[in-house]
């Protein structure tokens, strides 16, 4: 499936940025995009995969392999040699015609170095699965997931099949590969303990007392998912400190293929019919809203009190509060929390994102929008 708007995206910011990173987890289409990259335009490419153990020693000297090369070098799954970073930036310094296209399956927090090393040379992509905007149907993307393979897998089986291999490949050799020495077992347990948090405010102390480790170890197996792209941690906003509000983040599965796998749920019947229906519903809208709006993490928050009002998702951006409430129902109604949110937070807009095809007033800057609506 061609993707424009990345390629769009890489080529404007080679514009103004020698170095180009590409950061998403794996399997989400990266090296596609590369390759899609490298067939619309004109300049000599040249590919190199950390993963080919030929490509790792021919790059033990960078120097000589990459010194005489000129148009676009690509560099896939840079996590695995963070060691290259110093040398890319003297690389660009020297030859300003060259541009980098760096591949990674891990935040730039993850990958050490890197910030510091190429500081005002590299921008950064956050290149994610299939979107609704780019698969037009919503029915089998909520179920599978958006990972390219797992979505475009010829029978429903088959999907199940690759998000099982993908979630064990993942745990026991890119964790790993990443220099990250988590037992393999126990970051599989914290992961189906987390799923039951999908849609809540995280309790380090309780997941910490179901594992039978202490709260910064929870924190830390929080951090590497988030890093890996598997999790999202939507951070609370302060609007008014005189109130109790909530100050602990909520936890979202970026994909919710993974996320129904997890949690053993096999079809759609099974979906429908689970307890979980509600949030699987929420995290999948939400995110499909904030890729939608091309927001970045810091622009994104939720908002609750303990008294009861919440929001569940603030997105700040280009000087709008934009507010979101999800609902899986077949008529939203207008409730007081949302009252009290659109007026506390001073939205400049309220939606209400439910899954039919409707969009209507509830209030004044209030309104109730079918997600595909929203997003067509």
């Amino acid at each position: 499936m061609f993707r424009p708007e990345y390629i769009e995206k890489i080529k404007a910011l080679h514009e103004s940025h020698p170095i180009v990173a590409l950061l998403g987890p794996r399997q989400c289409g990266k090296t596609t995009l590369a390759h899609m990259l490298a067939d619309s335009d004109t300049i000599p490419t040249h590919f190199f995969d950390l993963e080919d153990p030929e490509v790792l020693v021919k790059l033990d000297n960078p120097k000589l392999a990459l010194e005489s090369l000129s148009g676009l070098i690509v560099i896939d799954e840079i996590q695995r040699s963070p060691e290259l970073f110093p040398y890319l930036r003297v690389l660009v310094d020297q030859n300003p015609s060259l541009k980098l296209l760096i591949l990674g399956s891990a935040s730039r927090e993850l990958i050490k170095q890197s910030s510091e090393s190429l500081a005002g040379r590299v921008a950064y992509i956050e290149v994610t699965p299939f979107s609704f905007t780019e698969t037009k149907e919503m029915q089998n993307l909520w179920i599978r997931g958006g990972f390219p393979r797992c979505y475009l897998a010829p029978s429903f089986d088959a999907s199940i099949a690759w998000r099982k291999h993908y979630i064990t490949t993942f745990l026991e050799q890119d964790i790993p590969n990443l220099g990250i020495n988590v037992p393999p077992q126990m970051l599989r347990r914290f992961w189906m303990m987390l799923a039951h948090f999908h849609g809540n405010v995280f309790n380090a102390a309780d997941l910490g007392k179901s594992l039978g480790v202490t709260g910064p170890t929870i924190r830390r197996y929080l951090d590497i998912l988030t890093g890996t792209f598997m999790v999202r941690q939507l951070q609370p906003w302060f609007v008014n400190m005189k109130k109790r509000q909530v100050k602990s983040p909520k936890i979202y599965f970026k994909d919710s293929g993974i996320f129904h796998t997890l949690m053993g749920i096999s079809d759609q019947d099974t979906l429908l019919s689970h307890p979980r229906l509600g949030a699987s519903w929420e995290g999948f809208a939400l995110e499909e809203i904030i890729r939608y709006i091309d927001a970045t993490p810091e622009e994104c928050y939720f908002w609750a009190t303990h008294a009861g009002a919440e929001l569940d998702l603030l997105i700040i951006k280009d000087g709008k509060k934009l507010g979101f409430e999800f609902k899986y129902s077949d008529a939203p109604k207008l409730t007081a929390s949302m009252k009290i949110a659109f007026e506390e937070l001073e939205l400049d807009s309220l939606t209400v994102i439910y899954p039919g095809k409707s969009t209507f007033p509830l209030h004044e800057g209030i309104t109730v929008s079918g997600l595909a609506n929203y997003l067509t």
